[in-house]
């Protein structure tokens, strides 16, 4: 995890983001990309690309987003990082690829408002496509988190064979903050499985991972994500992880509806990572 990639409107939230981009910067000797999505008004030109007209007015929204970001830059909680700082017009999916591109992130995080949607900068579909579109691991951090105090994980999955990857790069991660995984497979009465096959599915996806140490676990609820958010309640869990699809929205039991509810009804901050078509 070398480069970090923190989107920020300046907002507490994006702090929570940011501060939790600060641990796992430390721990894992990382540079803090600080990337600022500027929404002009219709009048302003763009101070990027430059032209005439409004320039100079568009010269000052500049100068007070750097001041903002050498504040940041300067604070205790950045003390000692190495850190990069961007400004991009792009509607908000095309300037975090971009960036993403641009420095190889390794990592995303954004803030959110906890039960609420995103934030004013990360709503709707914007949050969908940026988790959708990207290869690049995204968290999302809905309140003030201490990483160290990650103990639990809770990865929701269906036991094939295309989730094995994330697992394996979940297992990394949770190394690096020293927590333990719950493999979960929710039984739905849509999608009712015996306890019997669930448990062989089980033991022949671990079969193909590299460690078989962690917690697996069935739960029965009338829904997916009930069932996540349940299970997540019942352990005290610490973050919950997801998978999406490369090309076909939110995978198999993650759709779009699932992923929101997810995110909008528990202060766990979610980590999502794109399964590989």
């Amino acid at each position: 995890m070398k480069n970090i990639l923190v989107p920020t409107d300046f907002s507490p939230n994006a702090h929570n983001a940011l501060s939790v981009a600060a641990q796992l910067a430390r721990k894992n000797d990382s540079t803090i990309h600080l990337l600022h999505l500027l929404e002009l008004p219709s009048h302003i030109d763009d101070p990027i690309v430059g032209s005439n007209g409004n320039f100079p007015e568009a010269i000052l929204f500049m100068k007070s987003i750097h001041s903002k970001f050498k504040q940041l830059i300067d604070s205790p909680l950045l003390k000692g990082l190495k850190t990069h700082e961007d400004v991009n017009t792009q509607p908000i999916p095309q300037g975090i690829l971009k960036s993403c591109n641009n420095n190889e992130i390794d990592f995303i995080i954004v803030g959110s408002h906890g039960k609420e949607a995103f934030s004013d900068l990360f709503v709707g579909s914007n949050t969908e496509k940026i988790v959708r579109t990207s290869s690049t691991p995204v968290l999302v951090v809905k309140e003030p988190t201490d990483i160290s105090t990650v103990k639990n994980i809770v990865f929701a999955c269906n036991f094939k064979n295309e989730e094995i990857p994330t697992l394996n790069a979940l297992h990394n991660f949770a190394e690096e903050i020293n927590a333990q995984i719950h493999l979960l497979y929710v039984n739905t009465p849509r999608n009712f499985k015996t306890t019997h096959a669930i448990e062989e599915e089980m033991k022949a996806f671990l079969t193909k991972s590299t460690f078989k140490k962690d917690s697996l676990h069935i739960y029965n609820d009338t829904s997916v994500e009930r069932g996540v958010l349940n299970f997540s309640n019942d352990i005290k869990a610490d973050l919950i992880c997801v998978d999406v699809h490369e090309r076909k929205g939110l995978s198999h039991f993650i759709n779009g509806s699932i992923s929101e509810d997810l995110i909008n009804h528990t202060q766990i901050p979610i980590l999502t990572y794109k399964l590989k078509a």
